[in-house]
C-alpha cells in the first residue's frame, strides 16, 4: 500500500509544480524527467500540463517529441497540440495533428474548429476550410458563436467576403470579436467604406469596440480621406468613454493628419499622456505631407528633447520638411544622427536625403551619395533624374535616363515628368517631344495631365503658344489649372495679351477661387503698363473675397529656419535687415542697377514702385544671410513659396558678382545658381 500512496503523494507535487509555472525550460524538463521516474509519464492530466508548459516556452519540438511518446493519446492531448502549435505558428503541423486525430476516431469541438480553421486561413488553403466548415454542420456547433467567428474569420482572410458574410448573418449573438473579424476582412480586400459601414452597425448593438477594432476602423477613414467618418468615431470614442490607449491615440493623430486635419491630430497629440516613437513619427509626417515643414521640424526637436533617437519614418519626414524650406544644415544633422550605411542599405531613406540634397541645391552630394547606395531601385533614379532636371543639370539627367534603361528598369510616369521638367528649364524642345513621343510608342506609359501640363509649360515657354494651346485642346482629359497655368505663364513671359485672357477664362471655369489665375493676368497687364485693366483685375478678386497667396521666402542659419514676407517687419533683427537692404540697394544703384519697375502689379508713382521693389521677402532674406554669415565663402541658399521675380532675379546676379558669395535660391519653378553675376538658368525660367 505504501507505493500507491507515494504516488499520489508524487502526483499532486507534480500538479502542483505544474500549476505554478516554471521560470526556465530547464525546470520543466527536470519534472518531466521525475514523471518518468515515477511512471506518471502516460498519466492525461499531467501530459495535458507538461505540452501547455513547453508551449509556453515556445517549443513545440519538445511537445512533438513528448506526444509521440504517448502511447493512448486522448481528446484532450490532440486539442492542446492542435492549440499549441498554431499558437506557435506551426500551422502546417497542427492540420496533420487534426488528421491524426480524425484518424483516431476523435470528433473535433468547439475548441478546435476555431484552431484549424485559423490554420486553413494561415496557409490560405480554402479546400480544407470549407470541409472543416461541412464537418462543423455535421458536428452541430455551426450555431457556437466562437466557431462561427472563426468561420468568419477564414473565409474573409481568403477575401471570400460574402460567405463570410452569409456565416455573419447566421450567428445568434454577435460579440466584438466576431464583427472585428469580418471589419478585418473587408480592411483586407480594401473595401475601407463598407468596412466603416459595418463598424457604424455594430456600435448600435452597444457593443463596445476594443482597441484593435477602433485602430482599424480609424486606419480605413485614413486611407479614404474621410474626415467626418473619422470625426464621427472620435467622438463616439470620447461619448462611449471607450478606453484610450497609445495604439487608439497614436491611430486618431494618423487619421486627422492624412484627412489634412492638423490642428485637430495637434489637440490629440497633446492631450496623449504617454507617446511612443511611433506617435512623434506621425506627427512629423503629418506636418511634413501637409505643408508645414516648420511645424514638423518643430515636433522633430521636442521629440529630441525626450532623448528618443528617431526611425525611419521620422527621418523621411524630418528630410522632406528640410527639403521643402532648404535647410541644408538641419538635413545633414538629421543625417548624422542615422550613420551613413542605413542610408545607404534603405532605399526609403536614402531617396529622402537624395532629394533633401537636390532641392537644397547640394547636388554633387546628391550624386556621392547615388553613386554610393548599395541597391538602386526606380523610385531613387527618379529622384537624381528630378534633381538634376531641377538643378539645371538636364544633360546628366539624360544620362541617368540611360542608365536607367541599361540597368533594366522600366520607366514610369515620375522618371518622364522629370524628363520634361528639366527640358522645360533648359528650353530643349526637340528632347522634349521626343521623351513625350517616347512614352506611348516605346514605354507604353500612360501619359496622364502631369505630363500635358509639362510639355505645354515647355512650348509655352519657348514662345509656341499656338501649338501649346492646340495641344492642350487636343488632350483625351479636360485640362486642369495646371495646364491651363502653364500657358497662361507663356503668354507672361511673351506678353500675349490677347490669349492670356481667353486661357483666364477657362483657368477661372476650373478654379475660380485661385488667386493666383488673377495676379498673373494683373501682372500682364502691368508689364504692358495697362494700369486700369490690371486694377479692373485686382477689383475682382476683392469684389469676390479672393485673397493672393502671400510670398514667403525661408533662410536657414545655424540650424535655424527664418521666415521673412514681403515688407515683414516682425523678426527680431528687422531694423538691422532693412539697414541691409538699403546698403545693398545703394551698392548696386552705384553699380549701375535700375530697379525693373514694371514687374510692380499696380498703378503707382515710380518711388513706390521701386520702394515695393526692395521689401520682397526673397530680398529681406538675402539681407539677413548677408549679416549672419560672416565668412565669405559661404553659399546663401534661400527657398520660395512663389516664382521669383524678373526685378529680384536681376538684383541677385548684382549683388553675387558684388559681394562674391554664391547665392542659391529655389523657387516654385527651379532653381537659380547666382554667382560671378550670372545665373544658372542662363535668364531662362
Amino acid at each position: 500500500m505504501a507505493a500507491p500512496i507515494v504516488i499520489v503523494m508524487q502526483w499532486q507535487e507534480f500538479n502542483e509544480a505544474l500549476v505554478r509555472g516554471f521560470r526556465a525550460f530547464t525546470h520543466l524538463k527536470q519534472v518531466h524527467a521525475r514523471l518518468l521516474r515515477f511512471e506518471l509519464h502516460q498519466d492525461h492530466y499531467l501530459l495535458n500540463m507538461v505540452l501547455k508548459s513547453a508551449f509556453n516556452f515556445c517549443r513545440p519540438d519538445y511537445t512533438i517529441a513528448v506526444f509521440g511518446q504517448t502511447l493512448r493519446p486522448n481528446f484532450y492531448l490532440y486539442n492542446t497540440m492542435i492549440r499549441g502549435l498554431v499558437s506557435n505558428d506551426c500551422f502546417s503541423q497542427a492540420i496533420e495533428y487534426f488528421y491524426m486525430m480524425r484518424k483516431q476516431g476523435f470528433l473535433p469541438n468547439n475548441f478546435t474548429f476555431p484552431f484549424v480553421l485559423k490554420s486553413c486561413s494561415r496557409r490560405m488553403d480554402l479546400g480544407l476550410g470549407v470541409k472543416v466548415h461541412s464537418l462543423v454542420v455535421k458536428a452541430g456547433f455551426d450555431t457556437d458563436v466562437f466557431v462561427s467567428t472563426g468561420l468568419v474569420g477564414f473565409y474573409s482572410k481568403l477575401e471570400r467576403l460574402d460567405d463570410a458574410l452569409k456565416v455573419f448573418v447566421e450567428i445568434p449573438e454577435k460579440n466584438v470579436v466576431t464583427w472585428t473579424a469580418l471589419i478585418g476582412g473587408y480592411i483586407g480586400a480594401h473595401r475601407f467604406r463598407e468596412a466603416i459601414h459595418l463598424f457604424q452597425s455594430s456600435v448600435t448593438t452597444d457593443l463596445r469596440p476594443d482597441s484593435f477594432t477602433l485602430v482599424q476602423i480609424l486606419s480605413c477613414c485614413s486611407h479614404l480621406g474621410d474626415l467626418s467618418a473619422g470625426q464621427w468615431i472620435h467622438n463616439f470614442i470620447i461619448e462611449r468613454k471607450t478606453a484610450r490607449n497609445v495604439f487608439v491615440n497614436t491611430a486618431l493623430v494618423d487619421m486627422y493628419a492624412k484627412c489634412g486635419g492638423m490642428e485637430s491630430a495637434r489637440l490629440v497629440f497633446d492631450e496623449m499622456p504617454e507617446k511612443d516613437i511611433v506617435t512623434w513619427g506621425t506627427m512629423v509626417q503629418g506636418y511634413a505631407s501637409n505643408g508645414f515643414p516648420k511645424q514638423a521640424l518643430e515636433i522633430f526637436s521636442r521629440m529630441q528633447e525626450q532623448n528618443l533617437r528617431p526611425d525611419c519614418y521620422v527621418i523621411v519626414g524630418v528630410l522632406s520638411s528640410c527639403a521643402r524650406l532648404g535647410a541644408l544644415q538641419l538635413g545633414e544633422s538629421a543625417f548624422e544622427m542615422m550613420g551613413k550605411n542605413e542610408f545607404l542599405s534603405n532605399p526609403v531613406m536614402g531617396t529622402a536625403l537624395i532629394d533633401m540634397y537636390s532641392k537644397c541645391g547640394k547636388m554633387d552630394a546628391a550624386m556621392d551619395l547615388f553613386r554610393q547606395m548599395k541597391a538602386l531601385d526606380l523610385v531613387i533614379l527618379n529622384a537624381v533624374i528630378s534633381g538634376l532636371a531641377m538643378t539645371g543639370h538636364v544633360h546628366a539627367a539624360f544620362s541617368c535616363f540611360a542608365l536607367l534603361e541599361k540597368k533594366g528598369f522600366e520607366p514610369d510616369g515620375n522618371t518622364f515628368l522629370g524628363l520634361l521638367c528639366g527640358c522645360t528649364h533648359a528650353g530643349l524642345v526637340r528632347d522634349g517631344r521626343r521623351f513625350f513621343s517616347l512614352m506611348s510608342s516605346r514605354y507604353f506609359t500612360p501619359v496622364t495631365i502631369e505630363h500635358y501640363g509639362a510639355m505645354a509649360d515647355l512650348l509655352s515657354r519657348a514662345g509656341l503658344l499656338n501649338e501649346a494651346q492646340q495641344l492642350i485642346e487636343s488632350m483625351p482629359v479636360k485640362a486642369n489649372a495646371i495646364v491651363w497655368g502653364a500657358l497662361l505663364n507663356g503668354c507672361r513671359l511673351h506678353r500675349d495679351t490677347k490669349l492670356a485672357e481667353s486661357v483666364l477664362r477657362r483657368l477661372i471655369e476650373v478654379e475660380p477661387e485661385n488667386s493666383a489665375n488673377y495676379v498673373l493676368l494683373s501682372n500682364i497687364y502691368s508689364a504692358n503698363k495697362k494700369w486700369e485693366e490690371s486694377e479692373t483685375t485686382r477689383s475682382i478678386m476683392a469684389t469676390r473675397g479672393i485673397q493672393k497667396v502671400k510670398a514667403c521666402s525661408w533662410i536657414e542659419v545655424n540650424g535655424v529656419v527664418h521666415e521673412f514676407l514681403v515688407g515683414d517687419r516682425t523678426h527680431p533683427a528687422t531694423e538691422s535687415i532693412y539697414a541691409k537692404v538699403f546698403e545693398i540697394e545703394k551698392e548696386m544703384r552705384e553699380a549701375g542697377y535700375v530697379p525693373t519697375t514694371e514687374l510692380v502689379h499696380f498703378d503707382v508713382e515710380e518711388e513706390e514702385k521701386e520702394q515695393s521693389l526692395g521689401y520682397h521677402s526673397e530680398k529681406l532674406a538675402l539681407a539677413f544671410g548677408l549679416l549672419t554669415t560672416t565668412t565669405t565663402t559661404a553659399t546663401i541658399r534661400i527657398a520660395k513659396n512663389l516664382r521669383v521675380c524678373g526685378d529680384c532675379h536681376a538684383a541677385f546676379k548684382l549683388v553675387s558678382r558684388l559681394t562674391g558669395r554664391e547665392i542659391i535660391v529655389r523657387d516654385t519653378n527651379r532653381f537659380h545658381h547666382f554667382s560671378e553675376g550670372k545665373c544658372s538658368c542662363g535668364d531662362y525660367w
